[in-house]
């Protein structure tokens, strides 16, 4: 600001003026006093070194002396403080000493000069903390804002206490905002839960940054994936999205409008959809037993129960969650069919696990698990069982991974409630999960656990939008599933945690996956995406058109 000003001046001839930009101009908020007071001497220091670059050492010094003890900078939460106290509507005229801030209510200040309509600019770094790791008073800074608002905002990220203080504060007074914030609150069940009420004051998302690794010279410095979203009552007409190309280039994209998943487009939520959206197969939850453990068994166990009662051999299955799928770590479980019951309950083996399962339900505090004690042979929830395959997608995943876990499974698998799984679907629906197309979209609607991926059946594969698809691409999708299929057993006996380490990930296997990546992507656009922007720009296009044919 003082460069742009001292070129005016030297234009006008006054390259000696006095500058007209004070820095009673710059007002902030900290919540410790030594912060607080290296703020203000960094003020003194700024405006004293803009003096020496743009009036010279002599008239600097003439004025640095003695240090103005004015300052704007309160220590203080600024999540319970009023903004408007600390920086009054602009045209309002007030004028207020530093040391009179709190003690005078704003509307018995003196008026004693118009301010003549200037414009506020609000940034910051807020802290970052999700919800799983806010304090009593963190939770209690957040109810005091969004309590009488939503009935959800225990799920919010601290960072979203800011937006919604700057939103309420721009209703008063020509302001805008922007913040480097956890990528969080614009992902998952945040958006429709923080969104709205911003909108709803006014404000819209001016300009924003998508998801980039943030880091600084701090000691301990955490590298933590952010972005930064302006809002403000009047965005413009054109508003400018900045993100990175796939291989790193900057992009500035100027749109229309930007969306709270900050992608270019119409305002949109995502809801969780009972049924897909698009024309791919029904993914369903695992299998929950509510046994206590008695129907899990190990390997050995296996072998031990096998040996002594090998007609055994069809009741024992293959059990299967994320931990067995991802990491290869194999586990089995008793099954029993409804017809195999009676069988069952005179066998010496199953009888006894029967026991111990009926035992262990009828002491259970929940009334539904009770319920089940007379039909202690079987899992509590059923989902389903396979035919011929089953496709398993795991609930949580590594955000290190270029591609989400999905794997192949016998009809003898039985998948657990820690994964989801498609019963018997044509093999290109493995071709969807396994692309970035879909783990972009995942990373957007679903959101995440901790860092980790977090994938939902309702809110990301049942909204997840795919073109009409003809016969040929549907072929062509399950050659590209085959191939990634064929690759992973070149590396055999290893896991889907080793083949999938983005430092270790195996030639053939990266060939397979960009192979039917470019294949999904043209069936789209024609061509491959430029970056992620893009591709959940088109994917929220068509999500709108194929929600308004519903």
């Amino acid at each position: 600001m003082r460069a742009i000003e001292a070129v005016i001046n030297k234009r006008r001839g006054e390259v000696d003026r006095y500058a007209e930009i004070p820095k009673t101009n710059f007002r902030g908020i900290e919540l410790r006093d030594f912060p607080a007071e290296i703020a203000r001497l960094a003020l003194v220091i700024a405006e004293f070194q803009c003096d020496v670059l743009y009036r010279g050492h002599k008239l600097a010094l003439a004025e640095f002396l003695p240090l103005d003890k004015q300052n704007w900078i309160t220590c203080g939460n600024a999540l319970r403080l009023d903004w408007l106290g600390i920086c009054p509507p602009t045209g309002t005229g007030v004028k207020l000493q530093a040391d009179d801030l709190f003690s005078t209510p704003l509307d018995q200040a003196e008026i004693d000069f118009e301010n003549e309509g200037g414009e506020t600019y609000v940034c910051g770094n807020p802290p970052y903390l999700g919800s799983k790791w806010q304090s009593e008073d963190h939770k209690s800074d957040l109810q005091a804002i969004f309590e009488s608002r939503t009935g959800s905002w225990k799920s919010l990220d601290y960072v979203a206490g800011w937006f919604m203080k700057a939103a309420d504060y721009g209703t008063h007074t020509n302001a805008a905002a922007a913040f480097v914030s956890t990528n969080s609150i614009c992902q998952g069940q945040q958006v429709p839960v923080l969104w709205p009420l911003i909108f709803e004051t006014g404000h819209e998302i001016a300009f924003a940054h998508t998801s980039f690794k943030w880091t600084n010279l701090a000691s301990h410095n955490a590298g933590v994936i952010v972005i930064i979203v302006g809002i403000a009552t009047d965005a413009g007409k054109v508003r400018r999205l900045y993100s990175s190309s796939d291989n790193g280039e900057a992009i500035s994209k100027q749109c229309d409008n930007i969306n709270a998943y900050l992608v270019p487009g119409k305002k949109v939520h995502i809801e969780q959809l009972r049924n897909p959206l698009s024309d791919v197969s029904q993914m369903l939850f695992g299998n929950m037993p509510r046994d206590g453990g008695h129907f899990i068994i190990s390997g050995d166990e296996r072998a031990a129960v096998l040996g002594t009662y090998p007609e055994l051999s069809r009741f024992i299955r293959p059990y299967l969650g994320s931990e067995q799928m991802i990491q290869g770590k194999p586990r089995w479980c008793v099954w029993i069919e409804d017809e195999d019951a009676h069988f069952a309950e005179q066998h010496p083996f199953l009888s006894h696990v029967i026991a111990r399962v009926r035992e262990f339900r009828l002491k259970s505090s929940a009334p539904s698990t009770r319920a089940f004690a007379n039909k202690a042979h079987r899992f509590v929830q059923i989902a389903g069982t396979a035919q011929r395959h089953s496709l398993a997608v795991a609930k949580v995943s590594s955000e290190r991974r270029l591609y989400l876990p999905v794997d192949l499974l016998n009809n003898d698998a039985i998948i657990s409630d820690l994964l989801f799984a498609l019963y018997d679907a044509p093999l290109w629906n493995l071709s969807i999960i396994a692309s970035r197309l879909h783990l972009v979209w995942i990373a957007t609607v679903c959101g995440k656990l901790k860092t980790d991926f977090r994938y939902s059946n309702t809110l990301g594969w049942n909204t997840f939008p795919i073109p009409r698809l003809i016969e040929k691409n549907r072929t062509d999708l399950m050659r590209c599933a085959e191939e990634i299929l064929l690759a992973r057993e070149a590396h055999f006996p290893a896991t889907i945690a080793e083949l999938y380490d983005p430092e270790h990930m195996p030639d053939n296997l990266l060939h397979a996956h960009d192979h039917n990546d470019e294949v999904l992507e043209r069936i789209y656009i024609g061509r491959r995406f430029k970056n992620n922007t893009e591709r959940l720009e088109v994917l929220f296009a068509l999500y709108d058109r194929q929600q308004r044919k519903r």
